[in-house]
């Protein structure tokens, strides 16, 4: 998920190998991180921001969603899949321009159950914080 922009070519697997469409489309770029732990980046752009010039967030919470199943994703066995259960998050303040970054990690892996935090700065500034609960099962077929 290395591609910045929307018209740009899909990007590679990301460090775990997997391809994520959304977080293409998005502009999402995966940094690394260690098992249990995730980071992704964005950059900014006009067609990301609100009505009000800020940066949507919608964004916000995708970089989140996307970053603690990623998190979640990197403790998995050979198998399983894991998938949203329910993620709740706070906003702090907006950003406009920039660079944000998502850090997510795995607070609590259970056989059936994951609960993953994420923090999203821009800088050193805290715009958002947000917790998940993520299902664990084993891979299906569709």
């Amino acid at each position: 998920m290395q591609s910045g922009h929307p018209d740009d070519p899909p990007g590679p697997p990301g460090p775990r190998g997997h391809r994520n469409p959304y977080a293409d489309l998005l502009g999402l770029r995966s940094g690394p991180a260690p098992d249990g732990e995730s980071l992704y980046l964005i950059t900014v752009r006009d067609e990301l921001l609100n009505p009000n010039g800020v940066l949507h967030g919608g964004v916000l919470y995708a970089m989140a969603d996307t970053g603690m199943g990623g998190a979640v994703h990197s403790v998995l066995e050979p198998g399983q899949v894991c998938t949203t259960i329910d993620i709740r998050i706070a906003y702090f303040r907006p950003v406009n321009g920039g660079e944000v970054s998502c850090r997510s990690k795995v607070t609590h892996r259970g056989r059936t159950i994951a609960h993953v935090d994420s923090e999203l700065f821009a800088g050193d500034r805290q715009l958002a914080r947000a917790t998940g609960t993520f299902a664990i099962l084993s891979r299906w077929r569709g």
